[in-house]
């Protein structure tokens, strides 16, 4: 396989561009950008975004059939949202193809869960201007489908039951405090707190914030007699 990481995106997308420079835009942050001197992935992820949401919804709506629009929603949120859009990103090995400013990219940039997640939509939307929405819809189906077996094999996820529970009685959502983050940035380990409009409820440790707000989730559920 080519060494050239842009070919090496194109071999795992199962899409070769016609143009190039399209990618190349999907995958230029903003801090690689001199000032004033050309356009970053923004503008692609702002259409990516609705690309991902309608071929997702429409992968929804035919394999499940017989769930309702709250269901199809909920399970709409867990497949788009910008944890699942990072995950996808560093399965395909976008983080190894962004281009970043020095200093972001010796922060960590390429394990920020934002910038993975919108230079992932910003690659789908590349797609779309490239061969269409067919060709883009395809593409995020074969992408995705870990996620939707996943997302169809479970229920509710801890923290949306949580805050289901929460807010069925009245109350304000649950609010996730960061309490500590360590670790390396390739293997970062992070603390986080759940609490209600009473106090804590519960904590939670993990690989990512989300893990870590999940298993804060899942031990609250616990606490006040609910199955996760």
């Amino acid at each position: 396989m080519s060494t050239d990481p842009l070919s090496r995106l194109e071999h795992t997308l199962g899409h070769t561009f016609r143009d190039r420079s399209l990618l190349e835009r999907a995958l230029l942050h903003a801090s690689a950008i001199p000032s004033g001197r050309g356009e970053s992935y923004q503008r692609l992820e702002f259409l990516g975004d609705r690309v991902l949401g309608l071929a997702v919804a429409g992968a929804l709506y035919h394999r499940f059939p017989h769930a309702d629009e709250g269901d199809l929603a909920r399970r709409l949120n867990a497949l788009v949202r910008r944890e699942a859009c990072a995950d996808r990103a560093l399965a395909l090995g976008i983080d190894g193809a962004l281009k970043l400013g020095h200093s972001e990219a010796h922060s960590g940039g390429r394990r920020k869960t934002a910038i993975l997640a919108d230079a992932c939509e910003a690659v789908l939307a590349a797609i779309h201007l490239d061969a269409g929405y067919e060709t883009a819809e395809a593409v995020i189906h074969r992408i995705w489908a870990p996620l939707f077996e996943d997302v169809g094999s479970t229920e509710r996820d801890p923290k949306t039951a949580l805050q289901e529970r929460i807010q069925s009685a009245g109350a304000p959502p649950p609010l996730y405090t960061l309490i500590e983050r360590t670790g390396p940035d390739h293997k970062p380990h992070f603390v986080i707190d759940v609490s209600n409009h009473t106090g804590v409820l519960a904590r939670g440790e993990g690989g990512s914030k989300r893990e870590a707000e999940q298993a804060a989730a899942r031990a609250a559920l616990l606490k006040l007699g609910l199955e996760p």
